[in-house]
């Protein structure tokens, strides 16, 4: 069977989506995170390995893949887009590939036209295209500069400001939240674990922070209301850079942490409106693997009926 497959891989996940000639969704899997800053190249190439295998095998059918289309995270970097671009061209040498950053497939899904798309997950990042449609993101290279307002940075916020109040309710109150869904007795054993795999720790503490927050913990609140406004400074100085501040345009907010705290999700709104007042918001619900399929169903399609 002929087929397209659609990747979308980032800080957390991979997933995979493989479609028929006539568009129907034939198989899919989620496999490990495979962005190649966060966790290096090898472990990357694993991951979208393991990913393609487990969708392709999971039908029983002989599958002949004729595009793909791989929205990466880290392929900001050109280093890292060739590299993966390599390493699929290995996998399937006789297809048509596409490989591009993870936060291109839910703009790709926005209205035509000026439009912003925040992406708020495991990192953080802003892309968005102006009236000529020149694209132009802002955020999402690691959270070493940048990734302001992520799961990572609320995380990380957590850790460092909860301890620094030991003598306060609040800040108690999260250190025992935090030490039970980590596994933990004490900041020296999370210190430890985070010291050898902050992704593994840092994102994992932000539902404990938006429960907190639920419950009426103003600490917890704090982080996420400093969260939301780094988001939506995000936005703003991408809107700047697109001159989309004195229209109304569409800005489709989607990641991780979208729909998983109203708490999160009104302070950004909130944050948003205050800085991009004529900003058209709503949640994004789309599968950006299934965007990527469909843009590797609509590579192979042009491709096929351009003149030779």
């Amino acid at each position: 069977m002929k087929c397209f497959l659609g990747l979308d891989g980032g800080g957390t996940k991979t997933a995979c989506v493989v479609l028929n000639d006539t568009g129907a969704i034939v198989a899919r899997s989620t496999g490990p995170a495979s962005n190649p800053t966060r966790i290096g190249v090898p472990a990357a190439f694993a991951a979208l390995k393991e990913t393609c295998d487990t969708a392709l095998d999971s039908s029983r059918r002989s599958f002949e893949v004729q595009a793909v289309c791989a929205g990466l995270a880290g392929t900001g970097r050109p280093e890292n887009r060739d590299q993966m671009q390599q390493f699929l061209a290995t996998q399937f040498p006789h297809s048509l590939l596409d490989v591009r950053t993870d936060l291109e497939l839910p703009l790709y899904a926005m209205p035509q036209g000026p439009a912003i798309v925040l992406v708020a997950g495991t990192g953080s990042a802003a892309i968005g295209r102006d009236a000529c449609a020149s694209i132009q993101r802002e955020g999402g290279f690691g959270p070493g500069g940048s990734d302001e307002g992520s799961a990572f940075d609320i995380g990380r916020m957590a850790v460092y400001a909860t301890r620094a109040e030991p003598d306060c309710a609040d800040a108690e109150e999260l250190s025992h939240r935090i030490f039970r869904h980590l596994g933990c007795s004490n900041w020296g054993e999370v210190d430890s674990k985070a010291a050898a795999n902050a992704d593994a720790i840092y994102p994992r503490i932000f539902p404990v922070i938006a429960a907190a927050a639920e419950a009426g913990n103003t600490l917890a609140q704090s982080f996420l209301n400093s969260a939301a406004a780094k988001l939506a400074t995000l936005s703003q100085r991408l809107a700047q850079a697109l001159k989309l501040g004195q229209q109304p345009f569409p800005l489709g907010k989607i990641g991780g942490t979208v729909g998983r705290s109203p708490f999160f999700d009104r302070a950004i709104d909130t944050e948003l409106r205050n800085k991009l007042p004529t900003a058209i918001i709503s949640v994004l619900r789309v599968e950006p693997a299934e965007i990527a399929a469909w843009i590797a169903l609509q590579n192979f399609n042009q491709r096929a009926g351009a003149p030779r």
